[in-house]
């Protein structure tokens, strides 16, 4: 598939939010199924994983966030733990050196993230129990980030756009560029999944997305 896209700006096609109750049934039934059936099987990497996070410098396995989902509604994210305790408290230290534009914060060599937390931030291993997300409802498997409350109140109206449909642990930002895209970049390919999305479409990222896991494309610390 031709992942290009074009740098003038793209809006949302109603018809791609509205209705489409096949299409969205489908997603919800395969969203379930996977969610239940891959909590269960990856249950030993869950034990595993906790066991070497607690163990580095016993803080807490997992970590959670409010975020922004659908229509602006927040809810509690759940990840894996891979920065140090504090960090919260550290990143305000750390605003001036965001190397991307916009209402997102990335940086590399980010000081908060602990040994084991860089091993699974390759790995997109951290964003494993949004596996529980997706399967309560709040997530999908595929759909844009969810962003900050803080991030979300320095949206435009054109930005709020990628807010129109249920988040995703990834999406079609995250399979492919990735470290190349900014924010509006992000934004854009985030429009573009919602005006293409698929049941094929949505299997195609979710396979880019386990070639990811294997063969990392490069990440940035949030």
């Amino acid at each position: 598939m031709d992942m290009g896209y074009s740098s003038s700006p793209a809006y949302v096609k109603q018809s791609k939010v509205k209705g489409r109750l096949l299409y969205h049934g489908i997603k919800r039934l395969f969203d379930l199924l996977a969610s239940l059936v891959a909590l269960i099987l990856l249950s030993p990497l869950f034990l595993w994983l906790a066991i070497k996070i607690h163990a580095e410098d016993g803080g807490p396995v997992f970590y959670s966030q409010i975020r922004i989902g659908k229509d602006e509604k927040p809810f509690r994210i759940y990840k894996f733990r891979s920065m140090v305790v504090n960090a919260e408290k550290l990143k305000k230290d750390l605003l001036e050196q965001n190397e991307v534009e916009g209402a997102m914060f990335k940086m590399h060599d980010d000081p908060r993230i602990t040994k084991i937390g860089k091993f699974i931030r390759a790995h997109s291993l951290d964003e494993l129990p949004q596996l529980w997300n997706v399967l309560i409802g709040n997530m999908s498997l595929v759909g844009p980030r969810p962003p900050l409350p803080n991030e979300v109140e320095q949206y435009i109206d054109y930005d709020k756009q990628r807010l129109l449909v249920k988040p995703g642990c990834s999406g079609l930002w995250q399979a492919t560029s990735r470290n190349a895209a900014d924010f509006a970049d992000m934004v854009q390919l985030d429009i573009e999944y919602i005006n293409r999305s698929g049941v094929f479409f949505d299997l195609w990222i979710i396979i880019k997305t386990i070639g990811v896991i294997f063969h990392p494309n490069g990440m940035y610390e949030e």
